[in-house]
């Protein structure tokens, strides 16, 4: 489990940028929301000590019981439909001795060491047709349920954190061009059906009311500004307030988007509004620098993976991170509908806060063990 590691090839480098951005999300939390602090750092401490530990263990040894990952993420998806703690209209979060868990982000990683060892298991038939098929199909039960929570957001991030690992997986690229071939005309097919006054999508129920107004909303914010576009319109004129070295962290300003209660949410979803309008265009350039270097970060260790399953762990976590960013900053930016999801390592939440630096712990191992092969050759 435990194996000789030499100091110098540590990641030190993933451990700063995602120390350092965590710690940038704890001050905005607090700004936000200052009775979440002490959960945060808790969180980031706990976080901190999970990752270091599953640094020094064998990635491989969690891959021996990858089938369990499928029913236990299956299990908690279903579970929280039934019996999960409900708010703003969806059931997403389990309350646990006074804190939320959300199963959807736990699946997240969960959805990668399954596939990380699915992949290699059946390696010699992974790009038989009937493969591919079983995949997608095991994929769909997870995100049919995320979707039905409903959380249309993470439903989208989880489908394409589950295309970067198939791409990760090395699946021939024709099956790609075929879905694309697929999904493109599909999606246009969709939006333009969603847009519809009287949306057949809404009538049958696929799609629910508020998500639809969402979407004219964004294409129409002037006919929605004292309603859906509210929130959206508010977060990118307190983003462009903060001009360039914003207005200082915990402003309490009359004119403040927090304090004239102008966003909802700040701590999570819209965590980037408050960098903006307090860090300024400096803060949240840092923070948009530091995602991208962790995501950067990832898949080099990925591309530099001994094994498969360690290039499709370190990937699935590269993906994860810069999908989720890019879907949480462009809403806040109003580049996409109003939807919400958490920004990695600095939105307010332990789950995501925790199964990140899991997933890093993990990243930070596949590099020891190439760096310990290369070593011993």
């Amino acid at each position: 489990m435990f194996k000789n590691y030499k100091f110098k090839d540590y990641d030190f480098k993933l451990i700063i940028y995602v120390v350092s951005i965590t710690v940038i999300g704890v001050f905005l939390v607090n700004s936000a929301q200052p009775d979440n602090t002490k959960k945060q750092l808790m969180g980031f401490i706990a976080g901190l000590a999970i990752m270091i530990i599953l640094s020094f263990i064998d990635y491989h040894i969690w891959l021996k019981i990858w089938f369990i990952y499928y029913f236990v993420m299956i299990g908690m998806l279903v579970a929280v439909l039934i019996g999960g703690y409900e708010a703003l209209g969806a059931k997403r979060w389990f309350i646990l001795f006074g804190i939320r868990f959300q199963p959807s982000e736990a699946a997240k990683i969960l959805l990668i060491l399954f596939f990380a060892q699915f992949i290699i298991k059946f390696k010699e038939r992974i790009n038989q047709w009937y493969m591919i098929i079983i995949m997608i199909a095991l994929a769909a039960v997870p995100t049919a349920l995320i979707f039905k929570q409903p959380d249309l957001s993470t439903t989208i991030v989880f489908g394409l954190i589950f295309l970067s690992v198939l791409f990760m997986g090395e699946i021939n690229y024709r099956y790609f061009i075929g879905l694309a071939a697929i999904a493109i005309p599909t999606f246009i097919i969709v939006f333009i059906l969603l847009i519809q006054p009287d949306s057949v999508l809404v009538k049958k129920e696929i799609v629910k009311p508020y998500q639809q107004i969402r979407i004219l909303a964004w294409l129409h914010p002037d006919e929605y500004e004292l309603e859906e576009a509210f929130q959206q319109q508010n977060s990118i004129m307190a983003i462009g307030s903060g001009r360039l070295t914003g207005k200082g962290l915990n402003n309490t300003g009359v004119n403040s988007v927090k304090k004239g209660n102008f966003i909802s949410e700040p701590q999570t979803d819209f965590i980037f509004t408050i960098a903006g309008e307090e860090l300024g265009f400096v803060g949240s350039a840092t923070i948009i620098i530091l995602l991208v270097l962790i995501t950067i970060e990832c898949f080099f260790v990925a591309f530099r993976s001994a094994d498969l399953p360690g290039r499709i762990i370190a990937g699935g976590m590269g993906a994860y991170i810069g999908f989720q960013s890019t879907v949480n900053i462009c809403v806040t930016t109003g580049l996409f509908p109003n939807t919400g999801i958490p920004l990695p390592f600095v939105s307010y939440g332990l789950t995501s806060l925790l199964v990140l630096y899991t997933g890093m712990g993990l990243v930070m191992n596949i590099r020891l063990q190439k760096q310990r092969k290369f070593n011993n050759d």
